[in-house]
Order: structure tokens, then C-alpha cells, then sequence
């Protein structure tokens, strides 16, 4: 039986959490088991917190009066038998709108005035700055304070044409906007710029954040919306309505915002309760929705099964009446099971195959470590066991071969300090290349070959310049990670023919990221200057705007791979430093063992014995592993969740 969206969510957070605490366990264990395993606590640490701090992000986009905000109060919060987003006709959502649930802050709006843009700081920077925002308490036992406190999303005020340039709001292409100035002087603009309601509904604690965006004109003020924050949504549910079809300004959205832009893709024909005629057939009004949807999916180059008709008004009606007839009619419950299918089985997958991955590789490190823990004492009890009743010239012997095992070893040492270092400085220039000074020095590059004009032309051939400079330093940046994994092979071959430790390759860094998530920068900015619209006016303050915005994304591309190339690092001969720590220590031990007893004959069965306990207490480690590697290859399982295809949606 298919789950609702709401069970699948609620079931997601539950399996992340049962995720988390057996990574938790695990972190516990090797602090108590390996307290030199500081920075694999660190990164189990890092990955809990991911798992805490994961959401689940749809981003809804229309343009203005297709039900786009009706569609989100149908979805996620009809047991409020209320709008609870404003969705009446006409111009509502201005602003942008997030929607999600922090509990380190109580249930407000949290809105930012329409005068920040005049500044080039990012949103981002705005939401670690409180005292930029206006904020507004929600009493959420009361249904008609909370109803009031959302109207001001929705606020708009009269401005100059100079307030409204000032801003970036003013299109002369817009003629709403033209008959306002020649009949009042004046041009309504938002209030607000972007609005945060924190509010603690159950999805929305189980870690889902919706995003409300505005229509084409807002969408085209604000870039940072389009170059971080609807592109890194896990799904984009984009709406028109079923008496227009796919119009312009909706196919502008599309190839401006959306089509290349975002990996899925949902595409939902709002309105179709306009086609319900009691003088037409049912079937003749199947007939004419799957012929409106069969169109729309060749306009948006879309598979048919990416393209839903609903009627959000009829679903949320239905919801509040209990109308199941209704409610199957209105077309909702199959948007419901794509999302549910589709966007939360992959957010699941992409954790399977991510974290889960990670951890439970980190844990077979720690079986493979205890069980060459296990292997050295039991060679070290058999050794002792067999002196039982041997002369002092055998003791003797053994520490001779002892002491030459250690000189033949602290040569390999020494061997492995030289590479050691030798990866560090290439690791050192490596890292250089993505440091932020570097990073700087091209957006200074960049933002010179612009120039003065702020031009689409500039902004085009300063983008085409900076990607085509950023692969090359992908290329030197792998042939380096190459060079790096050639000397720690190098360095692993050694110890393995020489100590008989565990042949290893070490670990390969993958640039590719870096190199795709820049590439989609480029085809951004493309379609940005292709648009005749910002080719023809010169939108010199959209253009900066839009030339920040992206510089921004760039430092985070940067940041994010510079962290990866650090991990990396780290990595790559920690395996190797750990069987050299383990080897050094099993001599120290051997030698020390065979000093007591050849000092003092009593002390054999002393540490015979002692052997013995650190032996039981290691298998006890090892049975404890194999539990906890279980727990998390049954966790990585889906449990509790939808497994079945459904249609795919669009990536």
C-alpha cells in the first residue's frame, strides 16, 4: 500500500536518526578503542552533524495566478481547514519565501525590507545577520493572528521611479508598471525582499523547508534565487494553468530558471477543474487534460510522466471537507506519490551512497585494524608459550632478531618521513592553487575583462574566461593529486614487501565535481546573456548583480572542493601511518616482554597472562565491530519506505 507524502517524510527522519545514532556509537567506540583516531572522530563528528542539520528542499515556481501558493497549502497544510500561505487573485507572493522549522528560534517571520538590494551582499550574508530583518511572533494557537502575520508577505508600497531603479525593480517592459507611472507617478514595489517563517508543523520538523518564489519579474531581480537557492533544491515543482498552457512568460521561467538549471524536475497543470463540464463526458475530459499534458511535455522537453494536472483549490477544499471523491478528482494524491517516490527515495539514495558509504568504510578500517591487533598478540602469545622451559640463550636470540627487525624497520621509517614530506609540499601547492586569494585574484580578473559597462558582452566573455582558467586548474590540480598518489603507493609497496603489511592503492582525487559544478555556471550565465530582454535594455544593475551573485557561488565551489582536497589528504597515508604506528608498537611490546623475562624467569607467565586478557578484550572489540557494521548495513537499508520505481521525474 502506497504511503502518503507526509508518512514518507515522517518515515525519512526516523531512518536518519537510527542512522546517526549508530554513527554516534561507533565515534564512541573509537575514542574509547583508538585515541589517535582524532581526526576519523572529527569527520564522524562532521557527519552527524550533516544528518542533523539535513532537509529536505522543494522549491515551487510560477508565474503570478497560477496557484502556486494554493498548490503549497493543498500539499503541506490543509489540517489548518485554512490559506494558511496568502494565495487570494492577483499579485501575492513578492517576495521569495522559505518555509521550514529551526528549533533554536521560536515560530516568526522573519522579513528583510526591499532596500537591501541597493547593497551587494548576498542573502546568505543577510541570514547570519539578525538585525537586518524585521521579525513578526506567530501565535500558533491562534489561527487568525498567524493568517494576519502572513498578509505582510504580500506588502507592497508606492515608489518613485528613481526608488524603484534604486532598487532594480523598475521593467519598462512591464506593463503593470507602465500604466502605474502614467497614472498615479508612482510604482508599487514589495516591502520585502525575502521573507524566513520558522514555524513547527511536522514535516517541516522531520526536515522539509519549502520555497514559495515569485513570478517572472522578481525571479529576474533577484539571481542569487536562481544560481544557489532553486538550483540546489532536491526538486523544483514548477506550475501553470491549464486554460493558458504553457505561456511566454512561463517558458521564460523555464529556460531561464529551471530546465538546465535544476537536476528534478516536476511540472503540474494547475486548474483543470475549468475543464470539468457536466455537459462533457468524463472521458472526453480525460481526453482533453492528456492532450494539454502530452503538450506541455514537448514544450518543456519533459517525459509525460513528469507532467501532472491538478486542481489545488479543488485539493485543498477536499482535504478540509474530507471529500475523498473530490480529493481523488482533484488530482493531488499523484503529485503527493511522485514526490514521495521519486524526491524522497532519492534524497534517501544520495545518503545511502554518500555518508552511509563513507562511515561504514571508516568501520571495516577499524575491523581490518583490530584484526591486525589480534593477529600480532596472538604471534606474541605463541611466541611466549613456546619459552616455556627454554634457556636464556634462546630469550637472548630473539632479542637479537628483535633489534634487528627494529633497525631494519626504523629505516623503512625513515623512507616513509621523506615521502611523507615530500606529499605534504605538493599537498601545500595543491591546496594553494584553491585558496580564497587565489579565488580573488580571478574574480578581480574577471570582473576587469566586464569592465565599466556591466554589459551582457563583458559579463559573457569574463565567465567564459574565468571557467576556461578554473579547468585548467582542475587539470594541474589532478595531475598533482596523480603525482601525490604515485609516492604513497610508492610508500604502501614498501612497507608491504618489507613488513608484510597490507598491500593498499591509496584513495584517487576526483576533480570532476569541481570541473561540472563550474560548467553549470557557464551554461547559467549563457542563457542569462542570451535573454533579449537583458541583451536589449543593458541591465547594467541586474548584470553586477548577477555577476556577485555568481562570484559568491564560485568562493562556495572553491571552499567546498578545497575541504575535499584536505580530506584527501588526510587520507591518503593515514591507513599506512596507522600500520606503522600498530608495527612500532607490537616491537616495543615484544621487546619489552622479552627484556622482563630475561631478567626475571617468574615474569613469562605474567605476561602470558596479560596477553591473554588484551586478547579476549581485542575479540571482544572485534564482536562489538561486526555488531555495529550490522546496525549500519541494516540501516542503510530503506526501511519503512515507499521501494517501488513510480514515474521518474525529470533530471
Amino acid at each position: 500500500m502506497d504511503k502518503s507524502l507526509n508518512q514518507q517524510i515522517t518515515d525519512f527522519k526516523v531512518w536518519r536518526d537510527e542512522l546517526s545514532q549508530s554513527i554516534s556509537a561507533y565515534r564512541d567506540w573509537l575514542g574509547k578503542a583508538n585515541p589517535e583516531s582524532s581526526l576519523e572522530e572529527l569527520r564522524l563528528y562532521d557527519i552527524e552533524q550533516a544528518l542533523e542539520r539535513d532537509k529536505l528542499i522543494l522549491a515551487f515556481v510560477a508565474e503570478f495566478s497560477r496557484g502556486k501558493t494554493e498548490t503549497i497549502n493543498a500539499l503541506f497544510f490543509s489540517e489548518y481547514e485554512q490559506r494558511l500561505l496568502p494565495s487570494d487573485p492577483g499579485r501575492t507572493t513578492m517576495c521569495p519565501t522559505e518555509v521550514f522549522w529551526d528549533d533554536r528560534e521560536e515560530p516568526c517571520i522573519k522579513l528583510l525590507p526591499i532596500e537591501t538590494r541597493k547593497s551587494d551582499d548576498s542573502l546568505n550574508y543577510y541570514k547570519s545577520t539578525p538585525q537586518a530583518w524585521s521579525k513578526i511572533r506567530l501565535e500558533i494557537n491562534s489561527p487568525s493572528q498567524m493568517k494576519q502575520a502572513f498578509l505582510s508577505i504580500i506588502e507592497q508600497k508606492e515608489v518613485s521611479l528613481d526608488e524603484a531603479r534604486a532598487v532594480g525593480l523598475w521593467d519598462e517592459n512591464d506593463q503593470v508598471m507602465t500604466q502605474a507611472l502614467q497614472a498615479k507617478g508612482k510604482i508599487d514595489i514589495p516591502v520585502w525582499r525575502h521573507a524566513l517563517i520558522n514555524f513547527p508543523h511536522p514535516l517541516l520538523k522531520s526536515g522539509l523547508v519549502i520555497l514559495d518564489t515569485p513570478g517572472l519579474n522578481a525571479l529576474g531581480a533577484e539571481p542569487e534565487l536562481t544560481l544557489n537557492i532553486i538550483s540546489n533544491a532536491h526538486a523544483v515543482i514548477f506550475i501553470m494553468a491549464t486554460d493558458t498552457g504553457v505561456t511566454k512568460s512561463d517558458m521564460q521561467i523555464w529556460t531561464d530558471h529551471i530546465g538546465n538549471h535544476c537536476r528534478r524536475k516536476i511540472a503540474l497543470l494547475n486548474k483543470i477543474d475549468i475543464l470539468w463540464d457536466a455537459l462533457k463526458t468524463q472521458a472526453e475530459v480525460d481526453a482533453e487534460i492528456i492532450s494539454q499534458i502530452n503538450q506541455t511535455a514537448r514544450q518543456l522537453h519533459l517525459d509525460t510522466s513528469s507532467v501532472l494536472a491538478i486542481s489545488a483549490q479543488k485539493a485543498l477544499l477536499a482535504k478540509i471537507k474530507r471529500d475523498t471523491e473530490l480529493l481523488e478528482r482533484s488530482g493531488i494524491l499523484k503529485v503527493e506519490k511522485m514526490l514521495a517516490e521519486n524526491v524522497v527515495g532519492a534524497k534517501h539514495d544520495i545518503l545511502r551512497t554518500t555518508l552511509v558509504m563513507e562511515t561504514s568504510s571508516m568501520v571495516k578500517n577499524s575491523r581490518r585494524f583490530i584484526q591486525q591487533r589480534l593477529a600480532n598478540r596472538r604471534s606474541q602469545l605463541d611466541e611466549l608459550q613456546n619459552l616455556r622451559g627454554k634457556n636464556r640463550s634462546i630469550i637472548e636470540n630473539l632479542l637479537t632478531e628483535v633489534s634487528e627487525s627494529r633497525k631494519h624497520y626504523d629505516a623503512s621509517v625513515a623512507t616513509f618521513n621523506q615521502g611523507s614530506n615530500v606529499i605534504s609540499g605538493l599537498g601545500k601547492h595543491l591546496l594553494g592553487l584553491l585558496e580564497q586569494e587565489n579565488l580573488q585574484k580571478l574574480l578581480e580578473e574577471s570582473k576587469h575583462e566586464i569592465g565599466d559597462s556591466w554589459s551582457t558582452v563583458g559579463l559573457n566573455r569574463s565567465i567564459r574566461k574565468l571557467i576556461q582558467q578554473t579547468r585548467q586548474m582542475a587539470e594541474e590540480i589532478n595531475g598533482m593529486g596523480s603525482n601525490i598518489q604515485q609516492q604513497a603507493e610508492q610508500l604502501y609497496q614498501l612497507f608491504a614487501s618489507r613488513h608484510l603489511f597490507e598491500a593498499r592503492i591509496p584513495p584517487r582525487l576526483d576533480m570532476s565535481e569541481f570541473t561540472e559544478r563550474m560548467a553549470a555556471l557557464e551554461m547559467i550565465t549563457e542563457a542569462f546573456c542570451r535573454d533579449p530582454v537583458n541583451v536589449m535594455t543593458e541591465k547594467h544593475f541586474l548584470i553586477r548583480k548577477f555577476f556577485m551573485s555568481l562570484g559568491r557561488q564560485v568562493e562556495t565551489i572553491f571552499a567546498d572542493t578545497c575541504k575535499q582536497a584536505q580530506t584527501w589528504l588526510k587520507q591518503v597515508l593515514a591507513p599506512l601511518k596507522q600500520q606503522i604506528d600498530e608495527h612500532k608498537e607490537n616491537l616495543d611490546k615484544r621487546s619489552k616482554s622479552l627484556m622482563q623475562i630475561h631478567q626475571n624467569a617468574d615474569e613469562l607467565q605474567n605476561n602470558i597472562t596479560a596477553l591473554e586478557e588484551n586478547l579476549a578484550s581485542l575479540q571482544a572489540q572485534s564482536v562489538m565491530l561486526d555488531k555495529l557494521l550490522l546496525k549500519m548495513m541494516q540501516d542503510a537499508k530503506p526501511r519503512n519506505m515507499t521501494t517501488s520505481a513510480g514515474p521518474a521525474v525529470a533530471a
